[in-house]
C-alpha cells in the first residue's frame, strides 16, 4: 500500500493525533490487528468477519515480473499461455490464491516474494504479483507487465469490530472520501424536534370588538343611538311627489 494520501489528509484534519504506519507482510496483517498492533490496516481480501470490518476499496491489476532484457518486456501485456514454456516462481506468501500458476513450476517454492524478487533478478524464473508488490520490490534491473486470465487480488479497509473508536471512524471516513464537513458515521444525539412557528397575529384579526356603550347614547355603529325628539320612532322614507 501506498497510503501518501490518505496520510496527509489525516495530518491536516487530525494535527494533533499522530498517524504512526505500521509495515507488515499479508500473512501478519490479520494477527496484528487481533493482537491490537494496529487500530485498522489494508489488508486483502477474503476477510474474516467473525470478528473483523472489513469495506473493500479496489481491484488490483496482477502483473508478471520480468528481467528488463527479456522478451517478454517488448510487449504492453502479457497473456497466461505466453508464459507456458517459462518457470514461474510461486511463493509461500502468495497472494493470488490459485493452486498453480501458469508456465513451468520450479523445484522449490520460494519462502517469500522478496526471496522470489531476487530469483528473478537473477533469471531463475518469473513473477506472478499483484502490482504494488511489483512496484514495493522495485529493482532498476526488473520491471512488469500487465498478465491477462489471471487471479485478481482486492483490496480492503480492515479493523476489529469491537474497536470501531471515532479515531477509526474518521480514518475510514478518510479512505472512503469524505469531506470534513460530511458525516462520518459517528453516533450522534438526535436532533431536537423543530418547534412550532408561532403565527403573528394579524392587525385586528383576534382583537375582540369594544362592547358597545348604550349609557354614553352611542350605538356600535358609532351613529345617534335615537333620533332626537322622538321616542325610539323611526324616520320614514320621503314621499315621491306625483
Amino acid at each position: 500500500m501506498t497510503p501518501t494520501k490518505w496520510v496527509r489528509i489525516w495530518n491536516e484534519r487530525l494535527p494533533d493525533v499522530p498517524l504512526t504506519l505500521v509495515a507488515v507482510s499479508p500473512a501478519e496483517a490479520f494477527d496484528v490487528l487481533r493482537g491490537g498492533g494496529a487500530d485498522a490496516g489494508f489488508v486483502r481480501l477474503p476477510v474474516d468477519r467473525t470478528d473483523l470490518s472489513a469495506i473493500p476499496l479496489y481491484t488490483e491489476t496482477t502483473v508478471v515480473v520480468i528481467p528488463k532484457d527479456h522478451v517478454v518486456a517488448a510487449v504492453e501485456e502479457v497473456s497466461a499461455e505466453d508464459l507456458a514454456d517459462e518457470i514461474v516462481l510461486h511463493p509461500l506468501d502468495d497472494t493470488l490464491g490459485w493452486e498453480r500458476p501458469p508456465g513451468q513450476p520450479a523445484f522449490e517454492r520460494p519462502a517469500t516474494t522478496a526471496d522470489a524478487i531476487e530469483l528473478v533478478a537473477a533469471g531463475v524464473g518469473l513473477l506472478v504479483v499483484p502490482q504494488s508488490l511489483a512496484r514495493l520490490h522495485h529493482r532498476k534491473d526488473l520491471t512488469y507487465r500487465p498478465l491477462s486470465d489471471a487471479p485478481e487480488s482486492r483490496v480492503a479497509l480492515s479493523w476489529p469490530e469491537d474497536r470501531t473508536t471515532d479515531l477509526v471512524e474518521d480514518f475510514i471516513g478518510i479512505v472512503r472520501g469524505r469531506t470534513v464537513n460530511s458525516s462520518r458515521g459517528r453516533s450522534q444525539a438526535p436532533a431536537p424536534a423543530a418547534q412550532p412557528k408561532r403565527k403573528r397575529p394579524e392587525a385586528g384579526g383576534d382583537r375582540r370588538k369594544p362592547a358597545a356603550r348604550t349609557s354614553a347614547g352611542k350605538n356600535p355603529r358609532g351613529g345617534s343611538g335615537g333620533a332626537k325628539g322622538t321616542k325610539g320612532a323611526k324616520r320614514g322614507k320621503p314621499r315621491r311627489r306625483s
